[in-house]
């Protein structure tokens, strides 16, 4: 520990960076240095020698190869690693149980959102659903700014707070019809990797237009090798006449991908029930399975029925069990002859449920008019409120497959009904889990003339809420497994232009008539809890802890799950009142780098929690 404060950056990480980072690890003979158009030097990659680097020959040029490229990939990459000067704001009043709930529901760009979720949730996410728009020609999509550099990206983030990111219409005229669509999707779902664990799963849903396009996006993105399964849905139960329509759509595509060779799809248990193990030798109790299978087609084999203990399969039958094994469980006295067939004994000491692979067709999960009814009729009584919502034995059949523990975090960036959330609280409530979940939705405007409108609703996000609130309230009224937690809640935080003001991220530029207004680096109008979740955000620490403030001195402070963190962006802060915090040993601390009394004091700061609370990490904002 030094005695100099160190400051929080409050920006996203810096991917692009951290890439020639690791690449400069690996390959440090093809990190250089260059100009930018402003004369300034900075670290780049040679990518001839990178090249030559993963060549087992001479690379003499750009060589033609297999992939997916479209009119704005570059730029989208750029996007997804450009890092943003933005925050999360709490909104308590529109929370529910803000103080103890586990789920997150975040207000604003998925791309800003995505980026504000990586230092946190960077692996832990274990699975991740999205119903992204179609591009049918009739929906929006998001417009991204992609025609500046990650500096410029950082200023005007930071600067402009209604020019980010927005919904376009994208109608199939448009040039760019297909490039624009994928560019959106490329840097979200390249973000979204980070998110994902190891072991976790990511199912996106698509129609025919472009589950060719997404399946060459995602292989690139998670790895080919890394494909799981295109789950067909069955949305509708009947046929539809469209006009100039020469087939009709029964079903749409729930794309399926791992993270790594870790990820794997739960399998279905085919034998339940309780067993009764009737028999008994000198080994224990055990019960008995037949071992023939029906002979026919691919299983027709000869070599599958030779003699067990002196017997032959019976007609139209072969063995399950190759010879070798057989021959192995005779030795060990497991198989039997019961008079007219062989069977296998199964000790209860060593019984377990069989299981067997998910099938790809999903034609009993729910249709999308049942869907509609639950979500606009019997939640709202507005028949026209959502667009064909997934129904919530789909999302529930997902998570149940998608994910290994009750406890697992799950991701939806694109919630639009919160049927995601929805399908987590149904979960829980059956089974005793207390899954985790985060949902992202623009505040989208809805139509004037909408049913949404004359209901009273503004945007998207706030019916997706209002949703939440009324599913939670429903499940406690039903019966609940004892096991639950019973976590209806959610805590809202919306994407908002930094707290700091722009001298915090450019102090070079401060200029003579500039040093009154800088004293205070910090926005008017942003509150104290306002700054802790962007000290959260930045830091990396769970945005769902327990917040408790106190007053210590009449002055604010916060403590994140106890003393996990204490944050106090007061002013005049004194020895005496550092001392105070340095006994409670937090792990981190941060304090306002103005809001000392005098030089003298923060210059001691260190050396005061030096000897009181040696391994607490210090920062100032």
């Amino acid at each position: 520990m030094t005695d100099e404060l160190e400051k929080l950056k409050l920006h996203s990480p810096d991917w692009a960076n951290e890439n020639i980072r690791k690449l400069a690890e690996i390959f440090p003979n093809c990190v250089t240095e260059s100009q930018d158009s402003d004369g300034a030097i900075k670290r780049v990659i040679d990518y001839d020698q990178l090249r030559q680097e993963l060549s087992d020959h001479i690379v003499d040029g750009p060589q033609e190869r297999y992939h997916l490229n479209w009119p704005g990939k570059r730029e989208a990459l750029l996007a997804a690693n450009a890092p943003i000067a933005k925050t999360l704001r709490p909104a308590r009043d529109e929370s529910v149980n803000f103080d103890t709930t586990q789920n997150l529901f975040i207000e604003g760009d998925n791309l800003d959102a995505l980026k504000l979720l990586q230092e946190t949730y960077l692996g832990k996410v274990k699975m991740i659903y999205i119903d992204p728009p179609y591009n049918t020609g009739n929906d929006f999509i998001y417009e991204d700014d992609f025609a500046e550099s990650a500096n410029e990206f950082l200023e005007r983030s930071n600067q402009k707070d209604e020019d980010g990111n927005r919904l376009i219409a994208n109608p199939d005229s448009n040039g760019r019809f297909h490039s624009d669509w994928l560019s959106m999707m490329y840097s979200r779902l390249k973000l979204a990797k980070n998110l994902l664990a190891d072991d976790g799963i990511i199912f996106v849903s698509i129609d025919d237009g472009e589950v060719s396009n997404l399946k060459s996006l995602c292989n690139e993105i998670f790895g080919a090798k890394n494909f799981k399964s295109n789950f067909l849905w069955k949305k509708k139960s009947t046929t539809s006449n469209v006009k100039d329509a020469q087939v009709s759509s029964l079903i749409d595509y729930q794309l399926c991908y791992g993270k790594s060779e870790l990820s794997r799809i739960n399998q279905r248990i085919k034998s339940t029930g309780e067993r009764i193990y009737s028999k008994k030798d000198d080994v224990g109790n055990y019960r008995t399975a037949v071992i023939e299978k029906k002979d026919s087609g691919s299983y027709k084999r000869e070599t599958m029925k030779y003699k067990i203990l002196g017997h032959s399969p019976r007609e139209g039958k072969r063995w399950q069990i190759g010879e070798n094994k057989a021959r192995e469980l005779e030795t060990k006295n497991r198989l039997m002859w019961d008079g007219e067939k062989i069977l296998l004994k199964i000790y209860d000491f060593e019984d377990i449920d069989t299981y067997s692979a998910q099938p790809n067709l999903l034609d009993d999960h729910g249709t999308s008019d049942l869907g509609a009814k639950l979500a606009n009729i019997e939640l709202f009584n507005i028949p026209e409120l959502f667009d064909n919502p997934k129904p919530i034995e789909l999302l529930k059949h997902l998570i149940s497959i998608g994910h290994k523990q009750k406890d697992d975090l799950i991701l939806d960036f694109f919630a639009g009904s919160a049927t995601t959330a929805h399908a987590v609280i149904q979960l829980n409530a059956e089974d005793g889990g207390n899954r985790k979940f985060i949902m992202v939705q623009l505040p989208e405007e809805c139509d004037p003339k909408s049913e949404a409108a004359k209901a009273g609703y503004s945007n998207i996000a706030e019916i997706s809420k209002e949703r939440i609130r009324r599913v939670g309230a429903k499940i406690l009224e039903g019966e609940c497994h004892s096991d639950w937690n019973k976590d209806i809640g959610f805590r809202v935080l919306k994407v908002d232009t930094s707290n700091m003001k722009d001298v915090y991220y450019r102090p070079d530029e401060v200029d003579q008539s500039d040093l009154l207004s800088s004293v205070d680096n910090m926005k008017p109008g942003r509150t104290g809890e306002d700054l802790l979740f962007q000290v959260l955000v930045d830091w990396g620490v769970d945005l769902t802890l327990p917040i408790r403030h106190e007053k210590f001195d009449n002055k604010s402070v916060y403590f994140v799950d106890d003393d996990a963190l204490i944050a106090c962006f007061e002013t005049g802060i004194n020895v005496d009142f550092v001392i105070q915090l340095a006994t409670h040993k937090p792990l981190r601390v941060v304090f306002r780098d103005n809001g000392f009394a005098s030089d003298d004091v923060k210059a001691n700061v260190a050396q005061i929690f030096r000897q009181t609370s040696p391994d607490t990490d210090i920062k100032v904002i």
